[in-house]
């Protein structure tokens, strides 16, 4: 079998630190084709590992944002979660960093931007944003408008999420009120519809925030998520056609998931931010 980095140059784990760190433009779409607010999707995640949902997500939202909004999306983002957050299941960052460039790798417009996963402590969703507004908005200086008059605009930020995220922010005592309002309130969040989560009651307790929340419905169900690629994994069976190619590849080759080599932590999907 061919080796999975043929075809995609990893960033070797000498690189993944902190002091090294260069935010990845590559993909970024810098000039609007519509002249439409440019609208940039971060998903933040374990990702270990990475899904075709998880792509798959940023699909339904660029196509959602078109139809439905006067954002242009501009370009997307995975941004895996530290070692410091203690989970289960989850294998080393730069594992997790590696198998996240392998599934965009043929994405002519998501990327990967290790910057939360290379942190020596956890990162808060809100400050996750704070690091992408500040990167693209302040060093890169926006996005060009379509006119060719080379006016900048800001670009608008704003979370991609599953419906199970938007649950825990509507739990009392989960999310602190300062965070919910940043990062509902400032930035915004895109989120895609799943089986087996009532979002309706979770949206009437976010209901300040209504405005700025973006309900997509799931055309084509998809139930794949990490911790089912896991156990599949676990038992030595099939992911074929769950995941990136690239991504089991990589699997294979570094016999993860097999050995019980991941950490043990606390359970459950739910971000770990403002936590009282």
């Amino acid at each position: 079998m061919a080796s999975s980095t043929s075809s995609c140059d990893l960033v070797p784990a000498s690189e993944l630190r902190p002091e090294k760190y260069h935010f990845p433009p590559g993909k970024l779409q810098r000039c609007t084709q519509s002249g439409k607010t440019p609208l940039i999707l971060v998903a933040c995640g374990s990702y270990s590992p990475p899904t075709f949902l998880h792509l798959r997500m940023f699909s339904m939202a660029s196509d959602f944002a078109r139809m439905n909004t006067e954002f242009e999306v501009v370009g997307g983002y995975l941004s895996p979660v530290s070692d410091a957050y203690e989970k289960t299941g989850l294998v080393t960052a730069v594992h997790r960093i590696h198998m996240c460039q392998l599934a965009v790798q043929t994405s002519k417009w998501i990327n990967m931007d290790p910057w939360e996963a290379i942190q020596p402590e956890y990162v808060p969703t809100a400050k996750v944003l704070d690091h992408f507004e500040y990167e693209i908005n302040s060093v890169l200086g926006g996005i060009e408008d379509a006119s060719g008059s080379g006016k900048r605009l800001k670009a608008r930020i704003a979370l991609l999420a599953g419906a199970d995220l938007i649950e825990t922010m509507s739990s009392p005592d989960l999310w602190t009120e300062a965070d919910l309002q940043h990062i509902l309130g400032d930035f915004g969040v895109f989120v895609v519809e799943r089986a087996g989560t009532d979002l309706n009651d979770a949206l009437t307790n976010l209901k300040k925030w209504q405005h700025n929340i973006h309900r997509i419905p799931q055309v084509v169900p998809n139930e794949i998520s990490s911790t089912k690629i896991r156990n599949l994994l676990k038992q030595r069976m099939s992911v074929e056609y769950l995941i990136p190619k690239g991504v089991i590849e990589y699997i294979e080759e570094n016999r993860l998931y097999m050995n019980g080599e991941e950490k043990e932590g606390g359970s459950g999907d739910e971000r770990r931010d403002g936590r009282k």
